[in-house]
């Protein structure tokens, strides 16, 4: 599958009244740091593709040639029951985290200590100014 067919069924999947942003996307698709790139397979997507969906980083929706664009997204977005705050999708209640069967951080053991609990960092040294201190 094409770099941008991955995009189109990815996006496609996105459930009404959710969003994810162009990282998000070029992750989930195998190639991080793409995020311009599914932008601009975006500009380019089927009609069948809910492009308005997509949104940038922060939540707001990205600059276009045309404002009527960017109006469209917003209506669709409203529509679909997507409230925007100042501009912005609040993406910690809208944005979409497609069941993927792994956890998003990969998990590591954690670091046990001579009493067999976690390792805890050793303590920082506060100078409460009662101490000098040398150049």
């Amino acid at each position: 599958m094409t770099f941008r067919g991955a995009v189109y069924a990815l996006v496609r999947r996105i459930p009404t009244g959710h969003v994810v942003t162009y990282g998000q996307v070029a992750a989930l698709v195998g190639r991080a740091r793409s995020a311009r790139a599914v932008g601009g397979a975006i500009g380019r997507c089927p009609d069948d593709v809910p492009w308005h969906r997509v949104v940038n980083a922060q939540g707001r929706i990205s600059r276009r040639r045309s404002q009527s664009g960017m109006l469209t997204q917003r209506i669709r977005l409203e529509h679909e029951g997507v409230r925007l705050r100042r501009g912005r999708v609040p993406l910690i209640r809208y944005q979409w985290d497609p069941p993927t069967g792994r956890s998003k951080r990969p998990s590591r053991p954690a670091r046990m200590g001579a009493d067999g609990g976690p390792e805890r960092p050793p303590p920082v040294a506060k100078n409460n100014g009662s101490m000098r201190t040398t150049v």
